[in-house]
């Protein structure tokens, strides 16, 4: 067995949902996704959505209730944006969308960090990220202690 790991990258992310057209709607305005593939059959409902050259998201209708952050699994998806302004665009469309956003917006990812991003959840209580790798040191960090992608 060798201790060189093979070159890989995440392939797509699969999100169960509880109202499909609620989160392909959400995920279309926030990301611009289109939907390439779709099932309507009743008990087996589910999209998949491209950013128009490859599958990124999967959302599978078969759950109730919110996100639950207080058992193993899932802590939060995390998109990375070319660019501070690429992230204001993305944080236009949430207002719009009157998404959840924590912190009251852009925010550095730690104390005296350059990097950073926007903190939301979708119609389901998931929690996502949208950052850039430079430009949000402006802001003060939400917590002196931790990353701020660690606990909201």
């Amino acid at each position: 067995m060798s201790s060189i790991t093979p070159a890989f990258q995440t392939g797509h992310i699969g999100l169960n949902v509880s109202n499909l057209e609620q989160s392909k709607h959400f995920y279309q305005s926030i990301f611009g996704f289109s939907v390439t593939w779709e099932s309507h059959e009743a008990g087996r409902r589910y999209a998949f959505l491209s950013d128009g050259q490859q599958l990124v998201l999967t959302l599978w209708e078969q759950s109730e209730g919110t996100f639950a952050k207080d058992r193993p699994g899932l802590h939060h998806l995390s998109f990375r944006v070319s660019s501070i302004d690429d992230v204001h665009v993305f944080e236009e469309r949430l207002k719009n969308l009157q998404a959840h956003v924590l912190y009251d917006g852009v925010v550095p990812h730690g104390e005296g960090e350059d990097s950073g991003g926007l903190f939301f959840e979708d119609p389901d209580g998931i929690r996502l990220e949208i950052f850039a790798p430079s430009g949000a040191s402006k802001n003060p960090a939400p917590h002196a202690s931790a990353p701020t992608c660690g606990f909201f």
